[in-house]
């Protein structure tokens, strides 16, 4: 990547939930263009190759996403042509230009099989049209030969747009009980802290030299740590809520809540690679719960 006193910075998908944030936590670190889906959609390759030679970032950070996971099973062109064949031509655009590029994937690339958590060499093996289309964008970014950083996360929440936490805090008013799926298992990660690690990331990448993107390319696992089940995050949500009156969260199987998409039994994923990297680490999910029920304004819920 350039190393120059006019970097700039072009932040895709502003109005989704990280892109929110990072349009935040990336300041002080460039001139940040930051464009929403009408600027720059992820559904037309050349609109994306034109927009990003007309910015000339030196910095590519692509929070935007076809993240439809159930509609994705019936749209599939669309979740693959944005989550697929985009992050190749943002990579393909990036490797031109000598700048690198910053992407976001998922746990779905995993089936969901293993016994523990998973690292970042571990065999991908998406069950679903969402997790494969993801891969294929990873893979595309790869084969571009460009400077990068795919970060995987899971079950990504925050405080607007649609997440399992808003979802959540919706249902429970008016509710005596609710059913949540108690057999699979992750990690709740808060939107803001995939900007903030992200964004320590790339203030060290500054400050590095010239070799730094060559010795730290790759793919890294970013998740809260620790990890729960949809369950277990629901009872969280409410027990932190400070709701007068809370539902009864009741466990369920998997097989009681069937979806159009399957979804791995098994998102835990380990954060060492990022750790030994970076010297980051993810707070606790239910500490960011916590933190992000206190930022979130009384009227949502």
């Amino acid at each position: 990547m350039k190393n120059d006193d006019q970097r700039t910075i072009l932040l895709t998908g502003v109005n989704g939930q990280v892109g929110f944030e990072l349009a935040r936590t990336l300041q002080g670190l460039g001139r940040i263009v930051a464009l929403d889906r009408s600027k720059l959609d992820l559904g037309d390759l050349n609109g994306i190759r034109k927009v990003v030679r007309e910015v000339k970032p030196s910095l590519i950070v692509n929070p935007a996403a076809y993240t439809a996971v159930d509609k994705a099973e019936s749209d599939v062109e669309a979740a693959m042509c944005a989550n697929g064949e985009a992050p190749g031509v943002l990579a393909e655009e990036a490797k031109r230009l000598g700048a690198a590029l910053v992407h976001y994937s998922t746990d779905y690339v995993f089936d969901g099989t293993k016994d523990g958590v998973y690292v970042e060499d571990d065999v991908v093996n998406p069950q679903n049209v969402y997790g494969k289309s993801k891969l294929a964008g990873e893979q595309a970014i790869a084969a571009s030969g460009c400077d990068h950083l795919i970060f995987r996360t899971s079950w990504v929440y925050g405080t607007r747009g649609k997440n399992f936490l808003l979802t959540m805090l919706r249902l429970g008013v008016g509710r005596d009980e609710l059913n949540v799926v108690a057999d699979q298992f992750g990690a709740p990660t808060w939107a803001v802290t995939i900007a903030a690690l992200t964004s320590n990331v790339l203030a060290q990448s500054i400050t590095a030299d010239d070799s730094w993107w060559a010795v730290k390319s790759g793919v890294y696992n970013l998740t809260a740590g620790g990890s729960t089940s949809w369950h277990g995050f629901a009872k969280a949500i409410f027990e932190s809520s400070g709701l007068d009156t809370k539902p009864v969260v009741k466990p369920i199987p998997t097989a009681s809540y069937p979806t159009p998409a399957k979804r791995p039994a098994n998102s835990r994923m380990s954060g060492e690679k990022l750790f030994a990297a970076f010297g980051l680490e993810a707070p606790k999910w239910n500490d960011a719960l916590r933190l992000s029920l206190a930022s979130l304004p009384r009227h949502c819920f």
